[in-house]
């Protein structure tokens, strides 16, 4: 097996949804952040070996979005492209696709990216509607057709706007989230406290040049638009439940994730490719994990990463506490508080991953040290992008060292990565 280099990663500003991106198409948006990461290692005419790529808020005209932004992108129009998608973790996932393809030398170079905008939802008609229209078209006669438009309804016509909800449970996932803090006894301080140090950690990132030349402009914004330098514990302890509106809920507005508009695209290699081309790697992709939990049954829908991770570790054999960095998907606060407990729990360890001895605690102040998901957003498909492209650049600015990255999903999976130099 190769190894997988990983060269660049571009993003549009992530902004929050029904705002500056208004309109603007998931093609519009990932052609953006490819466009950005082709300029950046001068790939234009080249042949790559694949473009995968993905979004969960699927519009139906971008049933091939990947081909079609490789068709209207500066690379070899003969590079092919692939649509997948694994909810909140399909950017990782995407990356771990072409990174397997690398490895095994079926390819030696490919992108990975991820693209999901809330501003561009289509309308979802009555599944009734589109049966009376195929009866009306199937029908031969104008007795027939009379017959089938005596049948129609005004009610018909309504319109379903797409909810994120499981289908299984018909809960939302800031539902079930809230379901898993009382579970776990994760206090309303202790979510907003980790709330206030994503938005620190972010914005002292920005201060300090981090994500200078990470980020493309896209419709004039040149900078993520949800990070709050100035939120204080007493302003986020001020805002209302967004799910439980009773005493016992403790999940808002600034300790969830706000809906998001973004895409993100990282350029992976071999070392072979990479040297031939004159560039150098920012880190090595090492390996990666997929797990789901049993929701149906009441597993929590956000703990899937914890099998993920424990798992990736076992297999890679070393410990939680190997690690130089922590990109933990902050999905919401409470959702990482509970992973992070669960890998502490020793009942919880050994019923559910199988283990002896607990995974232990991390050293906090390795966690999300650029800022989370709270403070820069969360456009589902393209986190993963985003979050091993800052992997991959803190550990060149280190230059050594190890990052761990988690990532929940809906569907009660997980999607974790071991991100080397």
């Amino acid at each position: 097996m190769r190894k997988v280099v990983i060269l660049a990663g571009r993003r549009t500003p992530f902004v929050k949804s029904m705002a500056q991106y208004q309109g603007a198409s998931n093609q519009e948006l990932l052609s953006a952040a490819i466009a950005g990461l082709v300029e950046s290692k001068s790939l234009q005419g080249k042949c790559l070996g694949d473009v995968i790529t993905g979004s969960v808020m699927n519009h139906p005209l971008d049933w091939n979005l990947a081909r079609e932004v490789v068709l209207g992108s500066r690379l070899d129009p003969r590079t092919p492209g692939l649509n997948i998608q694994r909810a909140c973790g399909t950017g990782l996932e995407a990356a771990n696709l072409v990174a397997l393809k690398i490895a095994a030398g079926q390819i030696d170079v490919g992108i990975a990216g991820g693209t999901d905008t809330n501003s561009d939802i289509p309308l979802i008609g009555e599944r009734k509607l589109t049966h009376w229209l195929i009866k009306l078209q199937n029908a031969r006669t104008v007795p027939e057709k009379l017959r089938v438009l005596t049948r129609f309804s005004p009610t018909l016509l309504k319109p379903q706007f797409p909810t994120v909800k499981e289908p299984r449970t018909g809960l939302s996932m800031g539902e079930h989230c809230e379901l898993m803090v009382k579970e776990w006894g994760i206090s309303r301080e202790a979510q907003d406290e980790l709330a206030l140090a994503s938005h620190q950690s972010a914005a002292q990132a920005y201060s300090a040049g981090f994500f200078d030349g990470m980020l493309v402009e896209f419709r004039g914004v040149k900078r993520d638009t949800i990070t709050r330098a100035d939120t204080t514990l007493e302003k986020l302890s001020k805002l209302r439940p967004a799910f439980d509106p009773s005493p016992a809920g403790s999940l808002t507005a600034g300790n969830s994730t706000p809906l998001t508009d973004g895409a993100s695209a990282v350029l992976l290699a071999s070392e072979d490719w990479a040297r031939d081309q004159g560039l150098s790697p920012m880190a090595y992709f090492r390996d990666c994990e997929v797990s789901a939990v049993d929701i149906v049954a009441g597993a929590g829908l956000l703990m899937g990463p914890t099998v993920a991770v424990s798992r990736l570790l076992a297999r890679n054999n070393l410990t939680l506490q190997d690690f130089d960095f922590y990109e933990i998907h902050e999905a919401f606060a409470g959702q990482v508080l509970c992973t992070l407990k669960a890998w502490e729990d020793p009942d919880y360890c050994r019923t559910v991953l199988h283990r002896e001895r607990p995974l232990g605690s991390i050293d906090r102040s390795k966690m999300n040290v650029k800022g989370g998901s709270l403070a820069l957003g969360h456009p589902f498909a393209a986190t993963g992008g985003r979050i091993v492209a800052s992997a991959a650049k803190m550990l060149q600015e280190k230059g050594q060292g190890r990052v761990l990255i988690s990532i929940c999903t809906a569907g009660g999976m997980g999607v974790a990565a071991i991100i080397e130099r």
